[in-house]
């Protein structure tokens, strides 16, 4: 499927007739550019989006447009821009390249936005996936003013068919004091009924337990709810999501899901999992489609996934049966994954289902379905602290995302990373890390090319030496172990053996020299 950045704008009636079955809205279709002028700068407007699917494709563009307008007049034009994850250069990028956002949240890929904030050009916050609808209700963000919501369709009564994210969606709709709505033809509409939209939050003291004991069970409904006179503007657009291909699976990616696979098989033998597993979370990315290959290999069938993104891993699975089914909160397919969707697009409807992220990504429901949660990391230190977010501590690359929300709560945290980066300049498994997002408390399982560290059950010190001897890449495994042979002696505690005078010492090399290794002839 060729990539098109053209949107239609044909703006007839007939046209989106079978679309927009509430006749109403048909009276509030406008080409992007004048939906745009309805955002105001200082706003805070919420946008649908969840890794590249489902974000809005046109009003964006137009918005940037005008923001660049304004400010080559002299007058700033900057929004707050709340999303559900990463979405797409048709969203993020213009907008960062017009220099149009002042915040962003919750989590971002783009490499123009990602330059502007790691440039202190403007606000990042990077927050758990499951916090940000309710912070939202809480208030924490203050007024919500707009929000930009892509869908398939209208319902002749006014629900909102979702689109191929799910998000925060919900919440943006019924927060926010206005509503854009993007109809995306392109997207098929016969996506209708695999969504499963849950209304039954409340603000603390009044929540109630959410009854959902399996992962493939409905407990809400599947249309977006949404006052009819909040709707402001419909924008019609045919454009595909963000096209992204997926790079090969790569010899170290296939290495690292060799050793998860034989601990699963492990765990099996030993009853705490049996042939079924338990309900997989998996992250984006090489590692994680090498694992998911690797789980069709070892001749698995009917397992599930309670996750994210689907990838078009996880299409394979459900397709020969490895996998029953899957639930999660977003797309995330190449080219050939959505071409493979839309073709057989009844069968994924029956054992796909999309939530809202304060579902997908909720605590109760991730620790009562007992979620195996495989998460990449940038490092990890030799005493199980994760730091999946800052490159030498300060440098964001994405988000923290989901992974702390099933690392904390799943019946498994795995956290997965080849052992060296940059031709070897670079450990990932470093003395202490430099940044951490998810504290050795919440791992379980740190996996290299190099092996697997089983951390259950052991003390701080006896986890290093494991982390050491099984994860550690060979050229600095010398190091890891001088360092944590010295830290034994001389370090004001023993409980968790530090030399704080050199503990980031191998961060700081890197930036001085561009190699955490040590120089030949220096200690």
């Amino acid at each position: 499927m060729a990539r098109s950045n053209v949107c239609r704008t044909s703006y007839g009636r007939a046209a989106l007739h079978d679309r927009i079955q509430y006749s109403k809205l048909l009276d509030l279709l406008m080409p992007a550019e004048q939906a745009a002028a309805l955002v105001k700068p200082g706003m805070t407007v919420a946008m649908s989006g969840f890794t590249g699917a489902g974000y809005p494709k046109a009003v964006p563009g137009a918005l940037a447009a005008l923001m660049e307008k304004e400010q080559a007049a002299g007058q700033s034009f900057k929004i707050k821009v709340l999303t559900g994850a990463s979405t797409a250069p048709e969203l993020d990028g213009v907008l960062a390249r017009a220099g149009g956002m002042e915040l962003r949240l919750p989590y971002m890929s783009d490499p123009e936005l990602s330059r502007r904030i790691n440039d202190g050009e403007m606000e990042y916050l990077d927050i758990h996936l499951s916090h940000v609808a309710q912070h939202a209700w809480f208030g924490f963000y203050g007024k919500i003013d707009l929000a930009i919501i892509e869908v398939v369709g209208v319902t002749h009564d006014g629900r909102l068919i979702p689109s191929s994210s799910v998000g925060n969606n919900k919440t943006w709709l019924d927060m926010a004091e206005k509503v854009i709505i993007e109809v995306n033809t392109e997207q098929s509409a016969a996506m209708e009924g695999m969504h499963d939209i849950y209304y039954g939050t409340a603000l603390p003291p009044h929540r109630k337990p959410i009854e959902m004991t399996t992962a493939d069970q409905r407990i809400g409904e599947p249309y977006l709810r949404v006052d009819p006179a909040k709707i402001v503007a419909v924008v019609e657009t045919n454009a595909p999501d963000r096209l992204s291909p997926f790079a090969p699976i790569d010899e170290t990616s296939t290495q690292i899901a060799d050793h998860l696979l034989d601990f699963l098989d492990h765990e099996i033998r030993a009853g705490r999992l049996t042939d079924k597993l338990l309900p997989l979370q998996s992250g984006v990315g090489n590692i994680a489609n090498a694992v998911l290959a690797g789980l069709a290999r070892g001749g698995y069938k009917g397992l599930q996934a309670y996750t994210e993104v689907i990838q078009d891993g996880m299409l394979s699975l459900l397709k020969d049966g490895t996998l029953g089914f899957a639930s999660a909160t977003s797309f995330s397919l190449s080219s050939d994954g959505i071409e493979e969707f839309n073709k057989h697009v009844e069968f994924y409807r029956e054992r796909i289902l999309l939530r809202p992220q304060e579902i997908s990504n909720h605590p109760e429901l991730i620790r009562r379905l007992g979620a195996i949660a495989l998460n990449g990391m940038i490092e990890a230190d030799i005493y199980g602290n994760v730091n999946s977010t800052n490159v030498v501590g300060s440098h964001v690359m994405n988000g923290i995302g989901g992974s702390g929300d099933f690392a904390r709560n799943g019946y498994l945290s795995v956290f997965m990373s080849p052992s060296i980066a940059k031709g070897g300049k670079i450990s990932g498994i470093v003395p202490m890390a430099s940044h951490v997002d998810h504290t050795e408390h919440d791992t379980m399982i740190l996996i290299t090319e190099q092996g697997l560290a089983d951390l259950r059950g052991l003390s701080p010190k006896q986890r290093a030496q494991v982390i050491i001897d099984k994860c550690s890449n060979p050229e600095y495994r010398p190091m890891l172990q001088d360092y944590f042979d010295r830290a034994k002696v001389s370090s004001y505690g023993k409980h968790t053996p530090h030399l704080l005078n050199e503990s980031l010492a191998w961060h700081q090399r890197y930036i001085d020299t561009g190699d955490m290794r040590t120089a030949p002839g220096t200690d």
